[in-house]
């Protein structure tokens, strides 16, 4: 005696639904934790100026050895931030950091770094 059997044909999706779900869920309670602080720029814009004062900028250079250099003369790393909390009453103007090409990225937020903690507000970069 042979029974008939009905196959199922049909996919059963459902755990795959609810994996699917859990994932959504997992992704939008991390997502908003993902948001980390960057660095705030703003693009300057080409405007003439009509009045030509001399600007007062402290202008850093940083070499291809990732040395800070200031007016031709070294400065130790580990002397930025006092050697510009020195100077900066000099040069109200804020800060240019020439770098250059084969610079690294460190030696560059070290300079920024510093000077943001001397007080310096207004920071501009350049590459040489």
């Amino acid at each position: 005696m042979s029974r008939n059997r009905d196959t199922f044909s049909e996919i059963n999706i459902t755990p795959l639904t609810d994996i699917f779900l859990v994932l959504l869920i997992i992704m939008m309670v991390i997502a908003p934790m993902l948001d980390q602080q960057g660095l705030n720029l703003t693009v300057p814009e080409n405007v003439e100026q009509e009045t030509h004062k001399e600007s007062k900028i402290m202008t850093f250079t940083i070499a291809a050895d990732d040395k800070f250099y200031f007016d031709g003369s070294e400065v130790e790393a580990n002397e930025l931030e006092k050697f510009i909390a020195q100077n900066s009453k000099e040069y109200p103007d804020g800060l240019l950091i020439k770098t250059d090409a084969d610079s690294t990225h460190g030696a560059i937020v070290k300079l920024m770094d510093s000077a943001r903690n001397a007080g310096v507000t207004s920071i501009s970069v350049a590459e040489i």
